[in-house]
């Protein structure tokens, strides 16, 4: 059976990479090699997550895996331009990156954190650390190339 959408998992017990449906996400799913449950908790089904300074720690620093976050404004022309290529990532990319959207104007207390004076500014984290940062609409290419070392399996 062919599945359009397939979410590659890590088991954090042994490491193997597991292949979840993603409309299949929602039941219990345990490692085809070590049959531990699966932590699914870091997969929001391809749809980009709200990153607030409340929920910062949570989704960004506690995530399992690598984090793309949109700094964004809804006042802000370039913005609007990329928000669709970030959603598109958020879906391509699904249970491989975690993509969050942090609105700067809702949400001083992270953009002072890290100094985001334009926008948009993209922020990619892996195992809690900010790892590299962008700044400025970019095509949808680039995005990817500056992802791509820090998304295992891609």
């Amino acid at each position: 059976m062919a599945h359009s959408n397939i979410i590659l998992v890590k088991c954090k017990n042994c490491g193997t990479m597991n292949r979840i449906p993603a409309d299949k996400m929602h039941l219990k799913a345990r490692c085809g090699k070590c049959k531990a449950p699966l932590v699914l908790d870091d997969f929001s089904g391809g749809v980009p997550v709200t990153v607030t300074d409340t929920n910062f720690e949570m989704e960004v620093l506690r995530s399992s895996v690598p984090v793309l976050m949109d700094c964004w404004a809804p006042w802000c022309g370039p913005c609007r331009m990329v928000s669709p290529i970030v959603e598109e990532i958020a879906r391509e990319m699904a249970g491989s990156l975690k993509v969050g959207k942090l609105n700067v104007d809702e949400n001083p207390v992270i953009a002072t954190r890290f100094q985001i004076r334009s926008i948009p500014t993209l922020l990619i984290f892996n195992n809690g650390r900010l790892v590299d940062q962008i700044v400025g609409a970019m095509p949808k290419a680039q995005i990817l190339q500056r992802l791509k070392p820090h998304i295992p399996y891609s």
